[in-house]
C-alpha cells in the first residue's frame, strides 16, 4: 500500500471513528470514567456546568459535558442531530418542542426506568407538568424548571378604581380594566401581549375548552368561541392597546398599564428597574371564568433514543430533579422548581409573591400535546389580528382556522 492510499485509509478510520464516538454523545476516558454529553439552551445551558460540577464530585466515575446553545439556533441543531442520529445523551427541550421530536422518534421512552427512579412519576409534578412528559403513551422528558403566568397589577391604582384586592373573574377584570382605562388619554386598562402565542389559548381553557385532539380539531367550539370575543373585545373596546408601545415595565411603572400577564422572571425586573414601585404592585392567579386555568411552561430534560449512556444520564437527570438541587437551581437562575414538594419550601411557600406562582401551578395546562401545535398558534396569532385590527369578523375567521388547523395534522 502506497503513502498515498495509507494516508487516506487514515483519514476515514479517523473520521469513521469521529462519527461513532459521537452517536449517543459519550465516551469512556482514559481513566475509565463515563462522559455524558448534555444540550442545554440559553442561560441555562451557561449555568448548568456548576450543578455538573457537583454532581461529578458525587458520581467519581462520571464527568459531565454541558454544551450551552442559543435558543435562536437550538432548534435547527436539534434537527441536524436528529437527522443524523448524532445527539447529545441529554437534552433540554422547551415544553412545546417535546411532541415534534418525540414524534421523530428522537426522545428514549423512559417508561421502563419509573420503578428504579420513582422521583420521575407524574405524580411528582404538577398537572400542567405531567401533561408535557409523555407522547402517545411513552414518557419522553422529565420537568427540569417551570413556569406560569399570572396576573401583575398596580395596587395603589387598583384600589383608587374600587378594586383593594385583584380581580378574581371575568367580570372583575373587564369592569377593572374598563375603569383604570377611563382615566384619562393614552392610559389602558389592561395590556394583552398580542404576540404571545399561548394567552388566547390560556382564556379558551378558563372557559372551559379543552382540545379534543388532532383528528378533529375543535376550535370552533363554543367555549373556544366565547373565549376569543372575550379576548378580543379588549382590543375592540379600546381597553387593551393593539399597537407596539413602550417598554412593559416603563408602562407599568408610569401606571400606562397598570395590568398584565407575565411569568416570574418578571419579578426581578420589575424590582430591579422600577424600584420606586416598592408596595404598590403585586401579582395574583388569572381570573376565573368557569376556572382560573393559567399555561405551564418551562423545560424538560429527555435522553435522545441512541445514547449509550443511558445509565448515567438517567443518575445526572435525577441529581438536577432532587428537591435539593432545584432550590440550589432557583438561587442560581431565578427559574421555578418542577417538584411539588419544593413548593413546601420556605423559601417559596411564605414569599408573598412566589407563592402566587405555587397556587396557579395548582391550576395549568400544557399546550396541546401534538407537533404542529406551534405552526397553529402562530396562524391563530394572524386570525386574531384580522379581527382586532382588521375588523375581519370573527365567526368566519374560525371557521376558516379550524379548517386550516385541520390541513395542518394531515399533512
Amino acid at each position: 500500500m502506497n503513502k498515498k492510499i495509507w494516508s487516506f485509509f487514515m483519514i476515514c478510520v479517523l473520521a469513521l471513528s469521529t462519527v461513532l464516538a459521537g452517536c449517543g454523545g459519550g465516551s469512556e476516558s482514559e481513566d475509565g470514567k463515563k462522559t455524558i454529553t448534555v444540550w442545554a439552551m440559553g442561560e441555562e445551558g451557561k449555568k448548568l456546568s456548576k450543578l455538573a460540577e457537583e454532581f461529578e464530585k458525587e458520581n467519581t466515575d462520571i464527568n459531565v459535558k454541558v454544551q450551552a446553545i442559543p435558543w435562536e439556533t437550538a432548534h435547527d441543531k436539534l434537527l441536524t442531530a436528529v437527522a443524523s442520529k448524532n445527539g447529545p445523551d441529554v437534552l433540554q427541550l422547551g415544553t412545546t418542542w417535546v411532541p415534534e421530536f418525540a414524534d421523530a422518534g428522537a426522545l428514549l421512552d423512559l417508561t421502563p426506568y419509573l420503578e428504579d427512579y420513582p422521583d420521575f412519576k407524574p405524580e411528582n409534578y404538577f398537572a400542567g407538568s405531567a401533561d408535557s412528559m409523555t407522547y402517545d403513551d411513552q414518557v419522553v422528558g422529565i420537568p427540569w424548571y417551570i413556569d406560569t403566568r399570572v396576573l401583575y397589577y398596580r395596587t395603589d391604582l387598583l384600589k383608587e378604581a374600587g378594586y383593594d384586592q385583584a380581580p378574581a373573574t371575568w367580570d372583575e377584570m373587564k369592569d377593572a380594566a374598563t375603569k383604570l382605562n377611563d382615566r384619562g388619554d393614552d392610559v389602558y386598562g389592561l395590556d394583552i401581549d398580542r404576540n404571545d402565542q399561548i394567552t388566547p389559548f390560556i382564556f379558551a381553557w378558563q372557559n372551559g375548552y379543552e382540545f379534543e385532539g388532532k383528528d378533529k380539531m375543535n376550535f370552533d367550539s363554543p367555549e373556544f368561541k366565547e373565549a376569543i370575543e372575550y379576548y378580543t373585545s379588549y382590543f375592540k373596546e379600546g381597553i387593551s392597546p393593539t399597537t407596539e408601545g413602550m417598554d412593559i415595565v416603563q408602562a407599568f411603572k408610569d401606571g400606562v398599564k397598570p395590568m398584565f400577564f407575565s411569568g416570574p422572571w418578571m419579578i426581578n425586573i420589575i424590582n430591579d428597574q422600577a424600584p420606586d414601585l416598592k408596595d404598590k404592585w403585586s401579582v395574583a392567579v388569572m381570573p376565573k371564568k368557569e376556572r382560573n386555568t393559567s399555561s405551564m411552561g418551562g423545560a424538560n430534560f429527555s435522553i435522545f433514543h441512541n445514547s449509550e449512556n443511558v445509565d448515567e444520564s438517567l443518575k445526572f437527570i435525577s441529581y438536577v430533579n432532587e428537591v435539593d438541587t432545584q432550590m440550589e437551581w432557583l438561587e442560581m437562575s431565578n427559574t421555578l422548581p418542577s417538584r411539588k414538594e419544593a413548593w413546601e419550601e420556605p423559601k417559596l411557600k411564605d414569599d408573598p409573591l412566589l407563592s402566587v406562582f405555587g397556587e396557579q401551578l395548582k391550576s395549568t395546562k400544557a399546550s396541546p400535546q401534538i407537533k404542529e401545535f406551534e405552526k397553529i398558534a402562530q396562524e391563530f396569532l394572524s386570525t386574531i389580528e384580522r379581527v382586532t385590527v382588521g375588523d375581519a369578523d370573527l365567526d368566519k375567521e374560525l371557521e376558516q382556522f379550524n379548517k386550516k388547523a385541520q390541513e395542518m395534522v394531515e399533512e
